[in-house]
């Protein structure tokens, strides 16, 4: 029996290591059924005392993923934001908070959810080819997983205000430069080199390391538990905005929106 509650997330484990593959064609897109599938299998691997670390990637060789499917959201319903909302956060702070050491593969493109649920990875692991974004203020939405917290965390307030303000794509080297991910390897190898970065964790004591990520943690709890919360509220409080319609429906209609300010 899978650990797994659903096809679109796949796990493997080969000794100390479980690989998770986001399956969701044809973009690895976070949806109902695959958020839920996510929390409960990471819950499940820290049950299994035998699993050190975790290593993260997308299906396929151009999307690690492209985030949330934005068909839920095309008709403005607040209820279905707010559960969206809620299943993303779940999701990703229950990765954030893995026993052991989550890496993400970073393969492809890394857009909105994609990119967040890299960020709630302890360490981030991206091809030269991969490119990085948080758009949802193009289609009237907001990062709701985690996105104006981790960031900020990571890259600073001048970067994340960047990407999220203004909307910048950064390829994998600029990413580097920020410190957005740790390392870029040659298209095709993410992977490899993070389950090789994997097998050095399970050299590792995984209760020193279990202590030593708690304690690392920390000093940034109090301050993102706020903010992460506080995410999820402004959220849903944009599906009372006439913007917030018109950017979705634009973006699914392939058309530039028509912003009102209201």
């Amino acid at each position: 029996m899978s650990l797994s509650q659903s096809d679109k997330i796949k796990v493997e484990i080969s000794g100390n290591t479980a690989l998770v593959t986001i399956d969701n064609p044809a973009a690895n897109t976070w949806d109902e059924e695959s958020l839920p599938a996510l929390a409960g299998l990471v819950g499940s691997l820290n049950a299994n005392r035998d699993v050190y670390a975790l290593v993260l990637t997308g299906a396929g060789d151009k999307f690690f993923s492209a985030g949330a499917d934005l068909k839920l959201f095309a008709d403005g319903d607040p209820a279905t934001a707010d559960r969206m909302a809620k299943a993303f956060g779940q999701a990703f702070e229950t990765l954030a908070d893995f026993r052991g050491v989550s890496i993400a593969a970073v393969n492809g493109f890394a857009m909105g959810g994609g990119l967040e649920v890299a960020m709630a990875c302890d360490i981030r692991i991206a091809e030269e080819q991969a490119q990085m974004a948080l758009p949802e203020a193009k289609v009237g939405l907001l990062p709701c997983a985690g996105g104006t917290q981790r960031l900020t965390q990571l890259v600073g307030l001048g970067w994340t205000k960047r990407m999220i303000l203004c909307g910048e794509r950064i390829k994998a080297d600029r990413a580097l430069e920020i410190g957005l991910v740790e390392e870029v390897v040659p298209s095709g190898t993410a992977l490899e080199r993070a389950l090789a970065l994997a097998t050095q964790v399970g050299e590792q004591s995984p209760t020193s390391v279990a202590a030593c990520k708690r304690l690392i943690h920390s000093a940034s709890e109090i301050t993102i538990a706020k903010g992460l919360a506080d995410e999820r509220t402004e959220f849903v409080e944009l599906f009372s905005t006439e913007d917030q319609r018109e950017g979705v429906n634009a973006f699914l209609e392939k058309r530039k929106a028509q912003w009102k300010n209201c």
